[in-house]
């Protein structure tokens, strides 16, 4: 499996735009469209897990294509980091 970055999507798009676009190119295992949690609106990006070779046919077609008036961004994902925690450290006795 493969993580696919999607990047500099229009802030309307929805999942079925994307799930549209990529299925051309094979099975979508897993979408994630990040939104916002205030307004409930697209950040402008997502992600995608699909087969390798099936990625990489995705990402080779559709990288700098015009989607909703945007040129979309699409390059192979990279595993997510573990976030420090937000809370202040915690002093040693």
């Amino acid at each position: 499996m493969k993580n696919v970055f999607v990047g500099n999507l229009d802030l309307g798009t929805t999942p079925d735009v994307i799930r549209a676009l990529f299925d051309a190119h094979g099975a979508i295992r897993n979408l994630n469209l990040m939104v916002d949690r205030h307004t409930g609106l697209s950040r402008g990006f997502a992600f995608i897990e699909m087969a390798d070779s099936e990625a990489d046919s995705a990402i080779a077609a559709l990288n700098d294509r015009i989607v909703e008036g945007q040129t979309i961004s699409v390059c192979e994902g990279w595993p997510k980091l573990h976030r420090a925690s937000r809370e202040a450290p915690k002093p040693e006795a």
